[in-house]
């Protein structure tokens, strides 16, 4: 029996207590707010290219054509080795062998069997670059090396942390400036804030349009310009409004 009147006094105690816990439930759900949209951005000049580039060769077999694109590449990763380039930014970003058709037509215009015509390798590299200033000599001596095809340059940042931060706090005053400016305007007084979102941030980069390159592109150097990126962030706070 002792158990059951302490099962019995535990119920009377919920029981009792359930409306005044709905009540301050139901008092904070109507409680007012404001709830605004901030948003900021720093900009910063970029510490990291990533270049994709190309060496494509057609022969009449696969095997002609992959010894010549191997070749040219092998020089192409030697010479970026010497130049400084570390092992761990150079990535082999893909390898195509394709067999290459032609679709020749009777003289009444009906296809005729396709013909085998060849075979086509690409073997594609993508560098990171950590000296800005390497850039256009990179892409010009690859380009002599063997390199045919290219483009897809992308300008980042190692560790963008600061420039985030920076942007951060800029959204966070431009949503703090607007709550107020909507709490002097409705009349009432700005309570504490009771919470606060923030959007995934982005990188943009300023567009760098890709190059398609050849050969005879090595004659010249590449001029190349990195511009800045710029990191944005976007908040949503909610502010309480003071009774």
């Amino acid at each position: 029996m002792p158990s059951l009147r302490l099962f019995a006094a535990t119920l009377l105690v919920a029981t009792s207590l359930s409306p005044t816990l709905l009540s301050a439930n139901e008092h904070r759900a109507k409680e007012p707010v404001i709830v605004v949209s901030g948003s900021g951005d720093a900009a910063v000049a970029p510490d990291l290219a990533i270049v994709t580039l190309s060496v494509a060769e057609t022969r009449k077999t696969a095997r002609e054509a992959l010894d010549v694109a191997n070749s040219s590449m092998a020089k192409v990763i030697e010479a970026l080795k010497k130049d400084g380039i570390a092992a761990r930014d150079l990535q082999t970003s893909g390898l195509s062998i394709q067999a290459q058709y032609a679709y020749p037509q009777n003289e009444d215009s009906t296809p005729k069997p396709p013909v085998l015509t060849g075979y086509a390798v690409s073997n594609s590299l993508t560098i990171r670059i950590r000296d800005i200033a390497k850039v256009g000599g990179v892409i010009d001596q690859a380009v002599t090396l063997g390199v045919n095809q290219g483009g897809d340059i992308r300008f980042t940042n190692e560790d963008p942390s600061k420039t985030v931060s920076e942007a951060r706090t800029e959204a966070v005053k431009d949503a703090v400036d607007k709550a107020r400016t909507l709490a002097d305007a409705a009349g009432v007084k700005l309570g504490r804030i009771l919470k606060i979102a923030e959007t995934a941030n982005a990188e943009q980069p300023r567009p760098l349009t890709a190059m398609r390159m050849s050969k005879e592109a090595s004659d010249s150097a590449v001029p190349v310009e990195a511009g800045e990126n710029s990191y944005a962030v976007n908040v949503d706070i909610t502010f309480a409004i003071e009774q």
